[in-house]
């Protein structure tokens, strides 16, 4: 029983290795993993893991999603997933993402948090999160998934890392203490035209609530956040397309502005 589960396990592990090496997106996996078994797609999420860091990729930190009741609702869970930033995975603020590094790129605009202290305790209080915080900046997180046309149930997204691609941060940070993270107001261009607009409730009542949650279950499953580590905390608005020849421009308030571009099509 155990082999039989290994294998299904690594099946789907390689179906989405396989389709962000060929650049071709796959099916989801409904047919190998039961649905909504969330524990087994973390398995598959770390069989990947494991593979990158054996390739020696560096991992810098984690990305929340599903903060967003609505979306929550939409999958059929009632908490947030999580997924690994690899050191390949940060772009520059404005500089282009090349045409083809993605399969079907999507973009959110999120608070990152830098940790200036590690965060191993099993007994996590949220004071501890505001002292382990060294900075926060404005992000957008270049989400993309494997799966065709983003055909995703909660089981597809996690196991596919969250559905993370890329991220870019603003080269501003910001102490705590001259935040306002629960009201802070996100405006989201495109080209200049606003397409997505939030607040930082959106994010499972303030970031920080984020932060936390993840904290704790990083500690659970033997991951726990270090000092250095990067944190995305989840989308401050709706998610949108990113085409090529786009430039997306994030603005949250006491925090700046971040942009990510999109290189034309060669």
């Amino acid at each position: 029983m155990i082999s039989q589960q290994t294998d299904v396990l690594t099946l789907a592990a390689n179906r989405l290795s396989s389709a962000e090496s060929s650049r071709t997106p796959c099916a989801p996996l409904s047919d190998i993993l039961p649905a909504q078994d969330v524990d087994l797609a973390y398995q598959v999420q770390n069989i990947n893991t494991q593979r990158r860091l054996t390739a020696g990729h560096a991992l810098v930190g984690r990305k929340i999603g599903l903060t967003s009741k609505a979306v929550q609702a939409q999958l059929g869970v009632d908490q947030p997933d999580y997924g690994m930033l690899f050191d390949d995975m940060a772009v520059p603020d404005g500089w282009e993402i090349a045409s083809g590094r993605l399969l079907q790129p999507k973009a959110e605009a999120e608070i990152a948090f830098v940790l200036g202290r590690d965060l191993g305790s099993e007994h996590i209080t949220l004071a501890d999160i505001i002292s382990a915080v060294e900075y926060a900046l404005p992000a957008i997180e270049v989400v993309d998934s494997r799966i065709a046309n983003w055909k995703i149930s909660i089981v597809d997204t996690v196991a596919d890392n969250a559905s993370s691609g890329l991220y870019v941060l603003g080269g501003h940070p910001r102490r705590l203490s001259d935040l306002n993270l629960r009201d802070c107001a996100m405006v989201m261009t495109r080209q200049g035209q606003p397409v997505s607009t939030g607040v930082g409730a959106a994010c499972l009542g303030n970031p920080l609530n984020a932060l936390w949650w993840l904290a704790q279950m990083m500690v659970r499953v033997g991951r726990p956040l270090q000092a250095g580590d990067t944190v995305l905390s989840g989308a401050l608005g709706p998610m949108v397309s990113a085409a090529p020849g786009d430039v997306l421009e994030a603005s949250i308030t006491g925090l700046g502005s971040v942009r990510a571009a999109f290189a034309k099509e060669s």
